[in-house]
């Protein structure tokens, strides 16, 4: 019969490292959210310029109603912000974190695909 070895040391450990649940999930509420191309194309957009709806849908060739809704999305959890001058408003990336997020996830990607070019 095998030795079972003793783990709880370590998993003690871990356990104390996890976040709480309610922040976990809100953590992986944040992810869906880059999880759709249109925003992450707008998001993409602001990283060059604060830029107005209409200059962004006619980046990206869409209609301005799809959007102001995702940008609405995008503000409500809090990854732009947005200024008025006059009628326009125009979109921004509300802080520094929503670059970082974005550049560790694209040189992610990038090292995967240099390493399958090999």
């Amino acid at each position: 019969m095998m030795a079972k070895h003793n783990h709880d040391e370590v998993l003690n450990a871990v356990r104390n490292e996890i976040p709480a649940d309610e922040l976990l999930c809100d953590l992986a509420d944040l992810f869906k959210i880059f999880g759709d191309t249109t925003r992450m194309k707008i998001l993409f957009s602001l990283f060059e310029s604060e830029l107005c709806v209409c200059a962004i849908a006619e980046l990206l060739g869409m209609a301005q109603p799809a959007i102001s809704h995702q940008l609405k999305v995008l503000k409500n959890n809090k990854l732009v912000d947005c200024r008025r001058e006059g009628k326009t408003v125009y979109y921004f990336l509300a802080d520094d974190h929503v670059r970082s997020i974005i550049d560790q996830g694209y040189d992610h990607l990038i090292e995967d695909r240099k390493d399958d070019l090999k």
